[in-house]
């Protein structure tokens, strides 16, 4: 059977069938199984072996214990859909903690602009490499770094960029919880639903311990915070080290990962340090040149484990990448970078 083979787990009958019609509407999604029922969702999934599983609403057994189970004994992508209603910051972050990799707002009204939105976001995680996930709490590895010294750079002092899109919250959260020591300032764009970005910010702070927070315009940067971009705006660093949120340029992702890497460019020069992680397109790849131009260190992950090599593979055949690193070792490429800067 061809086409993009799913899954679909829904406790509601009205809302399941709903759900078919919008997964198959385009003829390129065929639905191959449909549950009631958390629990027969693994012996389906085993059965059909799908390209992916889109979870909703069930009776008796949460989407997070379902989730769990599908990570740890078949691993499939996951997306789990929540109600518009249900959108405050717990959204998604226990799905997004227990393997799956992503969450959409999602009704069955039958709204054409919602469910295409649902057809795009599966056309784009059928690609996903997944892993055998065991809910664990990750535990920080990273050890201590010096503060950061005048140096060559006057009065800059470093800061650290991450960007990330598909496959991102969980490789964020490996590499932000071996950087908890870290003592310089670490800003953060992740694409991500602007609905779920609050959710994202706690489950992060959960799981890794390290001190989280959605950076504010105007605010000092402050050193072993992880500042996360917020929804429908750039986050970029001003010529005088304070943060900026704006909303020029209007662009395909709002935070760009290029746009708060020229910005760390133009105002910190050889004092920046860009990283990008997984994720699908280019963004960040131009960002990344110019920190590289400038004097900075710029990091990429490897191709071999990311989720999608999208951006860091747009960033290395631009020559952006000063240093490519498997997932294990970006911490610790990150913690020599801003130690030497």
């Amino acid at each position: 059977m061809s086409g993009i083979r799913v899954v679909v787990v829904d406790a509601a009958p009205r809302s399941r069938a709903q759900l078919v019609r919008a997964l198959e509407a385009d003829g390129d999604v065929v639905v191959v199984g449909q549950c009631d029922r958390g629990d027969a969702a693994l012996d389906a999934v085993r059965s059909v072996r799908p390209d992916v599983v889109v979870l909703t609403g069930m009776a008796r057994q949460p989407a997070t214990s379902t989730v769990e189970t599908i990570m740890a004994f078949v691993p499939t992508p996951i997306l789990v859909l929540h109600p518009p209603a249900e959108d405050g910051p717990d959204a998604g972050r226990d799905d997004l903690g227990a393997g799956a990799v992503g969450v959409l707002p999602w009704s069955p009204t039958g709204e054409p602009a919602t469910d295409e939105r649902l057809r795009r976001k599966i056309r784009v995680l059928r690609r996903v490499a997944v892993v055998r996930h065991p809910r664990a709490r990750l535990r920080p590895q990273g050890g201590r770094i010096p503060a950061a010294q005048a140096g060559r750079n006057g009065d800059v002092r470093p800061i650290v960029g991450m960007a990330a899109s598909t496959g991102g919250p969980h490789t964020l959260a490996r590499v932000i919880g071996e950087l908890t020591a870290i003592e310089v300032p670490v800003l953060v764009v992740q694409h991500i639903h602007p609905d779920f970005v609050d959710g994202f910010v706690e489950w992060v702070a959960r799981a890794t311990g390290a001190k989280v927070t959605i950076a504010t315009g105007g605010a000092v940067p402050e050193p072993g915070v992880f500042h996360i971009a917020p929804a429908g705006a750039h986050l970029k660093v001003t010529p005088s080290g304070r943060l900026a949120l704006d909303a020029e340029p209007v662009t395909l992702h709002m935070p760009s990962a290029n746009e708060l890497f020229l910005s760390m460019a133009r105002s910190l020069g050889p004092a920046a340090v860009g990283v990008l992680l997984t994720g699908m397109g280019d963004d960040g790849a131009a960002g990344l040149l110019a920190i590289h131009r400038a004097g900075g260190a710029t990091i990429v992950q490897d191709g071999e484990s990311s989720t999608i090599d999208g951006m860091p593979k747009a960033a290395r055949e631009l020559g952006a990448a000063g240093i490519v690193a498997p997932l294990p070792n970006i911490a610790r490429a990150v913690l020599g970078a801003a130690g030497r800067r």
